[in-house]
């Protein structure tokens, strides 16, 4: 018995000797493992950071992707945007459903929406419209939308170098009276009032001019040549929009205009009234198909 005992306590301190080499190897192990690590990681981004210096193409790619990764971090973050119900906002919206209008309308619409590549729905508004304000002006409801298509291509919120803005591109300074009854300069921007603005200069240039050719001119400001380019490219579409609302076949030839250049600076607000011989020779010359006034109909 006493013999067993001394043994054991012989043996415990060995043991002990022996947990803490091993415990002491462990840690000096993991200790060169980590410090190995850190070097070799250390090692690979200087790399990087070298390869990064010296490729612009690589460097670019890593910030786009290191972008990419932060703006989706902070899009998961954020919060879910609620807004309030708003059933009446669609009173804001100005469109129609194009098979609501007459035939004529509605293939002219389509039509222009297909080309232009502009939704059929908000078309459909000026197209009705352009109906409405060409009856009450005696004006060619597919020449208005011809100018339309010409100045602005149907969009809305264009404007020229010389601040010619809106649908029908209308100077706003120099007609800022004509939207008084629109409720200021910015109505330029409400399709529907740009539309109804520009139908009357339009209208203005042509009793000024005499002739719709004239009045193209003038409406365009074509001060330095005859403005006979705007005049063939408006007349053109005004044929195509014609024979498409009226189901006749696509023209492929159409009338050339000439009118007589000015020489000086000209105002549509202030332009005086060609006299007799200035207005033959503004006469246009059709060398083909010629534009007749649309026969508006209601179905």
């Amino acid at each position: 018995m006493n013999d067993t005992t001394t043994r054991h306590h012989k043996s415990t301190p060995g043991a002990k000797a022996s947990f803490n080499t091993a415990l002491s190897d462990v840690v000096q192990g993991f200790l060169a493992i980590t410090h190995n690590s850190v070097a070799l990681l250390g090692t690979v981004l200087a790399v990087g950071l070298i390869t990064l210096a010296a490729r612009h193409d690589l460097r670019s790619d890593a910030e786009q992707h290191l972008l990419g990764w932060l703006q989706q971090r902070q899009v998961a973050a954020a919060p879910v945007v609620a807004f309030e119900p708003e059933p009446e906002a669609v009173q804001r919206v100005t469109a129609v459903q194009p098979t609501q209008l007459p035939k004529q309308q509605a293939n002219v619409a389509f039509w222009l929406s297909r080309k232009y590549r502009v939704a059929p729905e908000p078309l459909g508004v000026l197209v009705a419209e352009a109906f409405e304000v060409g009856e009450k002006a005696r004006m060619d409801p597919t020449l208005i939308l011809a100018v339309m298509a010409v100045e602005s291509r149907f969009n809305p919120f264009a404007q020229s170098p010389v601040g010619a803005q809106g649908l029908m591109q209308v100077l706003t300074r120099v007609h800022t009276e004509k939207y008084e009854d629109f409720g200021g300069q910015l109505a330029a921007f409400d399709p529907v009032s740009n539309l109804r603005v520009g139908a009357q200069v339009l209208q203005d240039c042509i009793k000024r001019a005499g002739s719709i050719e004239g009045g193209l001119r003038l409406y365009v400001g074509a001060v330095t040549t005859d403005g006979s380019g705007y005049i063939n490219k408006v007349m053109a579409e005004h044929l195509r929009i014609q024979s498409v609302a009226l189901g006749k076949p696509m023209p492929t030839r159409f009338p050339s205009y000439r009118t007589i250049p000015v020489v000086a600076p000209a105002d549509t607000e202030t332009l005086p009234t060609p006299d007799a011989t200035e207005l033959e020779a503004a006469e246009a010359a059709p060398v083909a198909e010629t534009v007749e006034p649309l026969l508006l109909a209601s179905s």
